[in-house]
């Protein structure tokens, strides 16, 4: 199996952890009933760390569908290689040291991260971008 989807599978994992952090932060400040129930009332803004949290998992979300096609796209098109592997691990290892400096109101590191992230999904897209 090419490592690309190894990649990407753990990319998975780290979208539960993203999920789970934030709804546990937000069950613990809106209680039980709130994460049980419709989620219909007015609540409160979140805390500081809950709306990191759920910022954080936000931010994953909208760069996920590049990692997924990109990733994807490499292996459908027979176009993987060191290369893509290694921007892959690249784009995995930087969010995953992005959430809890996110988490820890952490600015500029945070920033490098994500921009670290970045640069390993235009690795993993590039031999998609030039055949």
């Amino acid at each position: 199996m090419p490592v690309e989807l190894t990649i990407l599978a753990w990319g998975m994992i780290l979208l539960l952890v993203h999920i789970f952090a934030a709804a546990h932060v937000k069950t613990k400040q809106y209680g039980t009933a709130w994460n049980m129930g419709a989620r219909d009332a007015h609540l409160p803004p979140l805390n500081p760390l809950a709306g990191r949290l759920s910022r954080a998992e936000a931010n994953y979300k909208e760069t996920l569908p590049i990692a997924i096609v990109a990733l994807i796209g490499v292996v459908v098109a027979g176009r993987t290689s060191e290369w893509t592997a290694l921007g892959g691990w690249i784009w995995l290892s930087a969010r995953v040291v992005y959430l809890p400096l996110y988490a820890a109101g952490v600015p500029v590191v945070r920033t490098i991260m994500f921009l670290a992230s970045l640069v390993g999904l235009l690795i993993v897209l590039w031999p998609l971008l030039s055949l």
